[in-house]
């Protein structure tokens, strides 16, 4: 059974910063690609940003500049370290791994979700 487990997030002024962490476990082989995602109250869960195994990113156009995602392939573990945060970034994040090599064959598994509130 694989297993993403989060942790980093929390309450924050505007302008600060958090990190959070995602570490995935169980009989893994291999992750293709891990990411994070955001929902806010009302609103679809979106992409926030990814990266693949060899280290290719992706980031939504809002958090550009502002967010970098960062991976540690050895221990299956993905960051976000998140600067400059505003109101609007107020959302659950749930971390993702795509395209999880396990002896089953490939699967994609979500974390529960950690709530990020911006606010002063």
């Amino acid at each position: 059974q694989v297993q993403l487990v989060e942790s980093g997030g929390g309450l924050v002024q505007p302008g600060g910063s958090l990190r959070l962490s995602c570490a995935a476990s169980g009989n893994i082989f291999s992750i293709y690609a891990m990411g994070w995602y955001r929902q806010a109250p009302g609103k679809q869960r979106e992409l926030v940003a990814s990266v693949t195994v060899s280290g290719s990113t992706n980031y939504a156009d809002s958090v550009k500049g502002r967010f970098t995602i960062s991976r540690d392939n050895a221990n299956n573990t993905v960051y976000l370290q998140m600067n400059s945060l505003k109101p609007e970034d107020t959302a659950v994040y749930y971390c993702k791994a795509d395209r999880v090599r396990i002896v089953q064959g490939l699967r994609d598994y979500w974390g529960q979700g950690t709530q990020v509130t911006v606010s002063s």
